[in-house]
């Protein structure tokens, strides 16, 4: 795999100084190109073997480009707020917006091969990491992005003299640290990690390519015109493609079960046992919460339904158990601008709490496939894809000792008539009806499907949904905050 990259390729100085001041002209015009038409991000990986020249890779890509439109990550050792979160959050918040770029001097590849390589994880993790590495750049393709990876290699024998050179001279003895001859010492299994990682991850959308590390000019050159061809080469087919419409993939049927018909709507919950039931399980929320073992937790509590179904309501019920220093609400409206320029989970990604923090969603990741879907919003394709997205999403919260907990707040359609026309007469609730919902209301039965769907394709064993029936408030709430002590209760015992 890595032999076309220990060729000893060389460039010489008349032939590097000739060719790099066109080299970057085109780099700057068509990075203006780019951040002009604004419809799609780039995202450069630079990985490779200690010493191959990654960090003068990403030096060179920002001094040849417009620094407006381009921005450096060095993705280290993570930080003590980064290992409170899923390893991925690290990554989306600093995701290049649309007609930007984003270099990423270590990626979502570093510590999956690290840890390999010390031992401390087995080829099964690595294999697992992979795929999952996977699945995030087929997603961000999906989402617009291009994607470009590149891996500088050096032999064995090459990076032992690249080092010694690095180290002899002053200026850039300081590059050179124990932690590289550590690495280097394991050339021949890194070697082997490196083989494994391309094998799994050099996909059509988002391929690797490997440079020859061993001469800058060649290496700096090699890597400027490949960046300078994908950028090209993916405004051109955004110019041809744009009004070309993508076939989107088999849904394979669900179980034509209509599993909001079979709720009992009815339920009910008789006053003074609503008091003290809320008492209960206010009371219960409010002690786990403050266990201990909690700190060692995260709660993402998601909020959907239908419109007047009470989840306002609802989840003041639960705020009220909890400690306002640790909680948070995000309520969920349109994207703004900055967030359509992201790929669509990005805007819930950067609301993830760290360990110990609980955190509520009113309307949530689930819009794509409800309100978007229903009204038009997103491509099939994108709605029928996000399914997976969805579910790869909250598998890696889950990972992280992350309780994900889902409801869905059902009323049936003369309950909410109600509602609405409750809602116009009272004068202190009249901000809560517009005529957004009067509209929603005519799809009723457009909306009803989308649920059963997102029910069936997303309700996991990690993160199942909790359908509520809400006909009655004070049964819903009180089911509610049933559920989370439950969940996290639950969770809390496997500690």
């Amino acid at each position: 795999m890595f032999e076309s990259a220990e060729l000893g390729h060389k460039v010489d100085k008349a032939t590097y100084d000739a060719e790099v001041p066109k080299l970057r002209e085109d780099l700057i015009n068509t990075q203006f190109d780019l951040a002009k038409k604004a419809t799609f991000p780039v995202i450069i990986l630079v990985g490779g073997l200690d010493g191959a020249g990654r960090g003068e890779t990403v030096n060179l890509l920002n001094e040849w480009m417009d620094p407006r439109y381009i921005q450096t990550h060095g993705m280290g050792e993570p930080s003590d707020e980064e290992m409170e979160r899923p390893m991925m959050w690290r990554f989306w918040r600093v995701l290049p917006p649309k007609g930007r770029i984003g270099v990423f001097l270590g990626s979502w590849y570093t510590w999956p091969i690290l840890n390999r390589a010390q031992g401390i994880s087995k080829d099964a993790e690595l294999v697992q990491s992979l795929e999952r590495a996977r699945r995030l750049e087929k997603m961000l393709a999906d989402e617009g992005a291009l994607i470009i990876k590149f891996w500088l290699h050096l032999s064995k024998e090459k990076q032992k003299a690249r080092l010694k050179m690095l180290e002899a001279d002053p200026k850039t003895r300081w590059r050179v640290t124990d932690r590289d001859w550590e690495h280097y010492k394991m050339h021949k299994k890194l070697m082997g990690i490196h083989e494994t990682v391309i094998r799994h991850t050099n996909t059509t959308e988002a391929p690797w390519w490997i440079v020859e590390g061993v001469d800058p000019r060649y290496r700096s050159l090699t890597v400027g015109k490949l960046v300078l061809e994908a950028i090209r080469k993916r405004l051109k087919e955004v110019n041809v493609n744009a009004t070309e419409v993508r076939s989107p993939p088999l849904l394979s049927p669900i179980d034509n079960l209509h599993i909001l018909k079979s709720l009992d709507l009815s339920q009910q919950i008789e006053k003074k046992k609503f008091a003290a039931e809320l008492e209960k399980y206010q009371g219960k929320l409010a002690l786990l919460t403050r266990d201990p073992r909690f700190s060692e937790l995260t709660v993402v509590a998601v909020f959907e339904g239908n419109d007047a179904a009470g989840k306002g309501g609802a989840i003041r019920r639960v705020t009220g158990a909890l400690d306002a220093r640790c909680y948070n609400t995000v309520p969920i409206a349109a994207p703004s601008e900055e967030e359509r320029a992201q790929p669509y989970l990005w805007r819930f990604w950067r609301h993830i709490p760290q360990r110990g923090r609980f955190t509520i969603f009113d309307r949530s990741w689930y819009g794509r496939v409800l309100v978007e879907r229903v009204e038009k919003f997103c491509s099939e394709n994108d709605w029928m894809r996000a399914y997976s997205e969805i579910n790869d999403f909250e598998a890696q919260l889950v990972r992280h000792n992350i309780v994900v907990v889902k409801f869905w707040l059902s009323i049936s359609k003369d309950e909410q008539l109600r509602r609405f026309k409750e809602r116009e007469k009272i004068s202190f609730k009249r901000f809560k009806i517009t005529e957004e919902d009067w509209r929603n209301r005519k799809k009723w039965n457009e909306y009803e499907t989308a649920v059963c769907d997102m029910v069936d394709r997303t309700s996991t064993e990690i993160a199942p949904w909790t359908l509520v029936e809400a006909n009655n408030k004070n049964f819903a709430r009180i089911k509610i905050l049933k559920t989370l002590c439950q969940r996290i209760e639950a969770t809390m015992k496997k500690k």
